[in-house]
């Protein structure tokens, strides 16, 4: 029998995560590394990522600005150098900006989607010819429940459809990427305290909106996205592939 909790463990194997620099990624970094992974830890703010990865014996910082296509390179190079390989990769780092259309540019609508789409597309094409050499991999790109529905009265049409576009492309990739040995799968949060949410937990009218509208009347606390994660990037989930993970209590239920 396949030991259950097991199948959980990331034992000898590397996860690089981008946006790693503060809120969910910082997380996402740090359960990774609890069940065993060396974690590869990115984003533009080096001096935060030196904290993270003191907290983590044998994590590895590397500053990256991942709306760069250099940069992603780089960071890719550099992992499988110092690391010795890639066995997850978590595309966490993402903006957004909320704005209405009549006022939205087309260079913040472009500043959106390079970061949160165009970037997970290149990352992942950077690290499958490794992956696929050896076999196996697990892809995480971190979509959103926006990715499935409209954020109105919010106005994030620049969010909206590039976490959309995440999901869809998560598809796309999954069925290129199966026979390889190489899973592809989007987590979507809700709304949970982050640095892009931030306000949203004290703000009256935001936790009203969440309230009326949510499947549960609250924002999500950190520690509920470590089991979908771990899910997504573990053996636990080897049969789980294509797929976008809601977790937002419902909210997109309604």
């Amino acid at each position: 029998m396949v030991d259950p909790l097991q199948q959980f463990r990331l034992d000898g194997k590397v996860a690089v995560v981008t946006g790693a620099s503060s809120g969910l990624g910082a997380r996402f970094a740090r359960v990774l590394h609890a069940v065993g992974a060396t974690v590869v830890v990115t984003a533009r703010r080096a001096e935060r990522l030196d904290a993270l990865v003191a907290e983590l014996p044998g994590a590895i910082a590397i500053a990256a600005d991942v709306g760069e296509a250099a940069d992603r390179e780089r960071l890719v190079a550099e992992a499988l150098d110092r690391a010795g390989r890639i066995d997850v990769l978590v595309n966490n780092a993402g903006i957004g900006v909320t704005v209405g259309i009549d006022d939205e540019t087309l260079d913040t609508f472009e500043q959106v989607l390079a970061v949160n789409t165009t970037a997970v597309w290149h990352l992942v094409k950077l690290v499958v010819p490794h992956m696929a050499e050896r076999g196996s991999g697990s892809i995480v790109n971190v979509a959103s429940m926006l990715g499935h529905v409209g954020s109105a009265p919010i106005k994030q049409a620049n969010y909206c459809a590039s976490k959309g576009a995440v999901v869809n492309l998560t598809r796309e990739l999954a069925l290129q990427l199966g026979r390889k040995g190489i899973r592809v799968n989007a987590l979507s949060p809700g709304y949970f305290p982050s640095e892009m949410t931030a306000g949203m937990e004290s703000d009256e009218g935001s936790q009203r909106y969440i309230a009326t509208y949510g499947g549960m009347p609250r924002m999500g606390e950190e520690h509920e996205l470590d089991g979908a994660l771990l899910l997504l990037a573990t053996d636990a989930g080897s049969y789980v592939n294509g797929h976008s993970l809601l977790v937002d209590g419902g909210f997109t239920a309604r």
